[in-house]
């Protein structure tokens, strides 16, 4: 297994967070690193999501949990990995939250794979999490 986490401090609320995460065709608009992105359905678990990097192929997500105002967790697979990243919101204080993003890779080769592919997809995680949160702020 290969596994990564990043967290970010805001005041923002989880409900304003939640909000950006279930607007799933805007996430462009604090997510740099989509090009086309597009919902089959509620943003829940089950529905599937189709988001196109800038120059590169769909990933096709599946979205295997979803508590409103607390997490989401998409699942991505492909030869033989499973990319599951989880998307969670932890209560600090009455006026504190922490937005945590981790990913974790597993299945087959992934102790090699990981150490390959995770760098690359985790790289934009600290300056996407900062335009989630400066936007959830308003």
């Amino acid at each position: 297994m290969w596994e990564y986490e990043n967290s970010i401090e805001t005041s923002a609320t989880p409900e304003a967070i939640w909000r950006l995460w279930a607007d799933v065709e805007n996430w462009g608009a604090w997510n740099a690193e989509i090009e086309k992105i597009e919902i089959s359905g509620p943003f829940a678990a089950g529905t599937q999501i189709a988001m196109t990097p800038p120059g590169d192929d769909p990933i096709l997500l599946l979205i295997a949990e979803a508590v409103e105002d607390k997490l989401f967790v998409d699942e991505a697979r492909f030869n033989g990995l499973q990319l599951r990243t989880t998307h969670r919101i932890d209560r600090i204080d009455q006026d504190r939250i922490r937005v945590v993003y981790r990913l974790e890779i597993t299945g087959t080769g992934a102790d090699e794979a990981g150490p390959k592919i995770g760098p690359g997809i985790t790289a934009d995680w600290p300056d996407t999490m900062t335009a989630l949160v400066r936007l959830a702020r308003g």
